[in-house]
């Protein structure tokens, strides 16, 4: 056997079954481990902003949890700071699964917001066509074929005499309630409507 065979550190071999296993993954850089605890902070932060509910339904370990509750509870600027500061640690000790089910929930909840939003939006539309154009409440009618036709037209009257009188806004407020309603009763229709025929597809296909 040869001086070099018998030298690892001339032939960059390991002898024998201790040869260490090869790194599967570069280290993080500095920046890159930065930004991810920056991403954490940011996490943290969007928790402690939740509404109670909501925050009741993100899956986290407890002292995340009591950590949370905690700073929703400081009112001061620098101890609610510090509090926060302790909120990013624990939630750069979380794994990466549980980390992930946090994102979810949170995912799920702005999904949810903008579904919101968008709904309160057709409202005010609706609202605002109602308003302004007579030929609106016939399209709407048209949508919304159980809708009191007699008190539409009386809140609609009343919003727009209290907009041309500078008087307080009830009838305005009472109208937007009322187009809610009428949405709400037919996205309640199709849903039954959609069950209906989801309950006769799978009749027929159990049927022999």
């Amino acid at each position: 056997m040869t001086r070099s065979s018998r030298n690892p550190s001339r032939t960059g071999g390991f002898p024998g079954a201790f040869s260490p296993e090869p790194e599967d993954e570069e280290p993080k850089s500095k920046s890159q481990r930065k930004r991810d605890m920056h991403a954490l902070q940011d996490l943290g932060t969007e928790l402690e902003a939740l509404p109670k509910d909501r925050l009741a339904r993100v899956p986290m370990p407890e002292a995340l949890h009591d950590a949370i509750h905690e700073a929703r509870r400081i009112n001061s600027h620098e101890g609610k700071r510090r509090q926060m500061q302790y909120v990013g640690k624990i939630m750069r000790g979380l794994d990466d699964d549980e980390v992930e089910a946090i994102r979810r929930a949170l995912e799920g909840f702005k999904g949810t917001s903008k579904a919101e939003t968008a709904r309160l939006h057709l409202i005010e539309r609706w609202r605002e066509m109602l308003l302004r154009d007579d030929d609106a409440l016939t399209r709407f009618l048209a949508e919304h074929p159980g809708v009191d036709v007699q008190s539409m037209r009386n809140l609609i009257r009343g919003a727009r005499r209290e907009q041309q009188q500078n008087k307080p806004p009830r009838n305005f407020r009472e109208l937007f309630q009322a187009i809610k309603q009428a949405l709400e009763a037919r996205g309640a229709n199709e849903a039954t409507d959609e069950a209906s025929a989801a309950d006769a597809d799978q009749d027929d296909q159990d049927r022999p």
